[in-house]
C-alpha cells in the first residue's frame, strides 16, 4: 500500500517538477539577445534523411554562417539582411534571397521577443529540453522553427526548419561557444569579397 501512495505522489508531483524544468519564454528570448558572437560544431539532417556536418558561426544580429565539410564543402551565410548559398560543386552563381523570408531570422534579429502575439505556436517540456515553435506572425507562410533548449544553463542546442516548401531540415549542435570574436570575412558574401570567402 505504502508503495501504492508513494507510486501516486510521484505521478501526482510529475506536472510540477516538469514545470520548473520548462524554461519561460522570456528567458529563452533573454538567452538569444545575450548571445552576441557564438560558433559550433554541427551536424544536419536534410528533408531526405542524408547528413551533412560542418561549423556554424554566429553573429548576432543578422548574421550568421555554415561552413560545410568535404564532400559538401558548401557555404550558407547570411549578412546584410540576405542569404547567399555557395556551393562550389555547382556551375551556377551563388543563389541568395532575403533573410526576412527564412524562419532563421527570428533568432537573428536585434531584439528577439518570442512574447510577441502570434509568434510562438508551441512551448512544451519533455523532461530534458524546452521546446519551442515560432514563426512569423506577419508572414506564417513562410515556415517555422522549432528550437530545442537545455537549462542550468540556458543553451541552444538543436533546431528544426519547416520552410513555406515543406520540408524539414534539423541541425544538432555541438559545444556551442559564446562571445569570441569572430573575422567578419566569415560573413561576407561571396561576391562582394575577392576571394569567394576564402
Amino acid at each position: 500500500m505504502k508503495k501504492l501512495v508513494l507510486a501516486a505522489a510521484l505521478i501526482l508531483s510529475a506536472p510540477s517538477a516538469w514545470a520548473e524544468g520548462k524554461l519561460s519564454l522570456s528567458e529563452i528570448s533573454q538567452y538569444l539577445n545575450g548571445m552576441t558572437t557564438a560558433q559550433a560544431p554541427f551536424t544536419q539532417i536534410n528533408d531526405d534523411g542524408s547528413l551533412s556536418t560542418g561549423k556554424l558561426y554566429i553573429h548576432r544580429p543578422g548574421r550568421m554562417r555554415f561552413q560545410y565539410e568535404k564532400p559538401n564543402n558548401a557555404v550558407v551565410m547570411a549578412g546584410g539582411g540576405t542569404v547567399v548559398i555557395q556551393d562550389p560543386k555547382s556551375n551556377q552563381p551563388p543563389e541568395s534571397y532575403p533573410l526576412k523570408r527564412t524562419p532563421l531570422s527570428i533568432i537573428l534579429q536585434r531584439n528577439v521577443d518570442l512574447g510577441r502575439a502570434n509568434m510562438v505556436v508551441g512551448h512544451s517540456y519533455d523532461g530534458t529540453s524546452t521546446i519551442v515553435t515560432a514563426q512569423d506572425p506577419e508572414h506564417p507562410d513562410y515556415g517555422n522553427i522549432e528550437l530545442m533548449f537545455t537549462g542550468n544553463p540556458v543553451e541552444l542546442r538543436k533546431w528544426v526548419i519547416n520552410d513555406s516548401s515543406g520540408t524539414s531540415t534539423t541541425v544538432i549542435l555541438g559545444v556551442l561557444e559564446t562571445d569570441m570574436r569572430l573575422n567578419s570575412n566569415l560573413f561576407t558574401p561571396p561576391h562582394a569579397g575577392s576571394s569567394g570567402g576564402r
